[in-house]
């Protein structure tokens, strides 16, 4: 399975997502992230809390989501509210689509504990929903299934 995590500046939870979901399905699914309007670089407290929580950060970076026509991944999951509400390329039509609502933690202002709390946070969130999916035989899906059993996760 391939999943196409999406957030409009692709810098922060898509990252996040991507990370986590790869290193979780060991192959089983192959996920990359994407943005409508991508920044263009990964934040750095991204890959900081990423690597505090063991996770890998090779070869993220912040990208658009017109560099993946090729991809074809059979999800794609927005991460963000403003990225769910985009209109997205026509060439993701054959894709299953989801939303995962998930609070930005750069967008958090306060201490330092109050970031590395929110970075937390998203980890967590993130890491749980991968391991909803990965109880899945994600073999046996079509799209209209697929979109059920994400439903059930909680994706909306």
């Amino acid at each position: 399975m391939k999943i196409l995590f999406i957030c409009t500046h692709n810098r922060c939870r898509s990252i996040l997502s991507e990370a986590i979901t790869n290193q979780l399905a060991q192959g089983r699914i192959v996920a990359r992230s994407a943005g409508s309007q991508p920044i263009g670089t990964v934040h750095p407290l991204s890959i900081q809390y990423l690597l505090e929580n063991n996770f890998s950060v090779a070869d993220l970076e912040s990208q658009s989501w017109d560099d993946f026509s090729d991809f074809n991944p059979d999800l794609i999951i927005t991460v963000c509210d403003k990225a769910a509400g985009e209109v997205c390329p026509v060439w993701f039509g054959q894709s299953t689509q989801v939303h995962w609502g998930l609070k930005d933690p750069s967008k958090i202002e306060g201490s330092a504990q109050d970031i590395a709390a929110g970075f937390q946070e998203a980890i967590d969130e993130i890491s749980l929903r991968v391991q909803a999916l990965l109880t899945l035989d994600l073999d046996v899906f079509d799209p209209i299934s697929l979109k059920r059993a994400m439903l059930n996760l909680g994706a909306i």
